[in-house]
């Protein structure tokens, strides 16, 4: 669906150069939800605003749906830019019309006929939960009911492509999983492929299929969401999957529980999907009655695709019985890492 190769931006000012996007190289499949994360100045803005032309590449291609827009000519691109809806930070409506009207803004622009424009805005103003608010101004919306407009917007045109840039920013923390469902269910709907822009884990947590990590214009770090949480390399990638996992404080807490114990080994477990599910300690328990088990801590997150959770836990008993319960675990696809030796 959207093919990004060898893309970089170069700003300059007089001898001054500043890369804002380093040969940045991506793949994204059709109905994907694809999120794009980095700290600010990572160049991730600048990077979606290049996906639809309102910055020029410095060079490299973006085919989205077989067309390199990168290319496009005046006229074509005003055009392939009807299929590319794009959802701001800030709403960006247009505060002397209604929602009605908003919505229906760039149908005028496209010169869709009043009728089918008419049919078109009654069709998103149910998609997105605005039925009984056509006629007020965005001075009457709530946040979340203004992106509501913003994104019903960015859908009129029927486009291929919806890029949101930082979309959920400016809301407090349920009014953004309230969006993020709603877009979780036009991407179901639509077939509609997402492109998310953020400096949030939890957005690319709770929606995205798969995560590309910047940093300094460049692509760091890329993979399926849960594969990211499970294994993050770069030193960036971690701090995001803190976030939501909170190790730092996991690691200082298990720390302080520690002094209480003189002999033992502390390991954290690492659970995948129906794993998470599962009661492994009382299972291990059981086969290993030797060993003693104290759970000292753990966490549980859901991602787009699939439950992961870590879970630290205190083991007494004989090295040897203490090994062989570990391994035991190790073959049950619980990955178990030897955080501390107490003994």
């Amino acid at each position: 669906m959207i093919s990004i190769k060898n893309l970089q931006k170069i700003f300059k000012s007089g001898t001054t150069q500043v890369q804002a996007v380093d040969d940045v190289n991506l793949n994204i499949e059709k109905g994907e939800i694809y999120g794009v994360i980095g700290y600010s100045g990572a160049g991730k803005s600048t990077f979606i605003r290049l996906l639809n032309r309102l910055e020029d590449p410095t060079s490299g291609e973006i085919v989205i749906d077989g067309e390199d827009i990168a290319s496009l000519k005046a006229g074509r691109l005003r055009k392939a830019r009807q299929e590319i809806g794009m959802v701001f930070q800030h709403f960006n409506l247009l505060w002397s019309r209604t929602v009605r009207e908003n919505i229906a803004f760039p149908l005028e622009i496209a010169g869709t006929p009043k009728k089918e424009r008419q049919e078109r805005v009654d069709e998103l103003i149910k998609l997105v939960g605005l039925a009984g608010r056509e006629d007020a101004y965005p001075s009457q919306l709530s946040g979340g009911q203004k992106q509501r407009v913003g994104i019903a917007r960015a859908l009129a045109n029927r486009p291929k492509v919806l890029l949101c840039d930082e979309a959920t920013s400016a809301l407090d923390p349920e009014t953004t999983d309230q969006i993020l469902d709603l877009l979780v269910d036009i991407n179901e709907k639509l077939d509609l492929t997402i492109i998310l822009i953020t400096h949030e884990m939890h957005v690319i947590r709770k929606i995205s299929h798969r995560v590309a990590v910047m940093e300094e214009g460049k692509v760091v770090e890329e993979g399926d969401v849960l594969d990211v949480f499970l294994h993050p390399k770069e030193k960036v990638t971690k701090r995001f999957v803190e976030q939501i996992m909170g190790d730092q404080d996991q690691d200082e807490a298990v720390e302080t529980i520690l002094a209480q114990y003189q002999t033992g080994q502390v390991v954290r477990l690492h659970f995948v999907g129906e794993k998470t599910n599962q009661a492994l300690i009382s299972e291990v328990s059981r086969e290993f009655p030797s060993v003693s088990f104290n759970i000292l801590q753990g966490k549980i997150t859901q991602t787009s695709k699939g439950a992961y959770g870590t879970l630290y836990v205190h083991m007494d008993g004989t090295e040897e019985d203490i090994n062989k319960a570990i391994e035991y675990i190790s073959e049950t696809s619980v990955q178990v890492e030897v955080n501390h030796h107490v003994s």
